[in-house]
């Protein structure tokens, strides 16, 4: 299943990656909303999902990186680079 991401919210933690606390988006299957925690992305790329942003027509895939404490976390391909599309995405309404 492929879904894109199209918001987050973050924390008020120092460390980038720990500040996303969850991620939004749409299905391509049928369009519908979803919503879940980082952790909870983390399961289901690691399950065999496919998340996405789009960056001007391009897919930057999520992966999975691990910290130096060992904690995982789910950041774009590009992000490696120096482009940070994750975290610049807005926020998602709060429910």
């Amino acid at each position: 299943m492929t879904n894109r991401v199209t918001c987050i919210n973050k924390t008020d933690r120092y460390n980038p990656w720990e500040r996303i606390d969850r991620l939004g988006g749409t299905k391509d299957s049928d369009g519908s909303r979803w919503g879940c925690t980082q952790q909870e992305c983390v399961a289901y790329i690691e399950k065999g999902y496919e998340f996405y942003v789009d960056t001007n027509g391009h897919r930057e895939y999520l992966v999975v990186g691990k910290s130096s404490q060992g904690n995982k976390y789910v950041k774009t391909e590009a992000d490696q680079d120096t482009q940070d599309n994750l975290l610049s995405l807005p926020e998602c309404p709060r429910s």
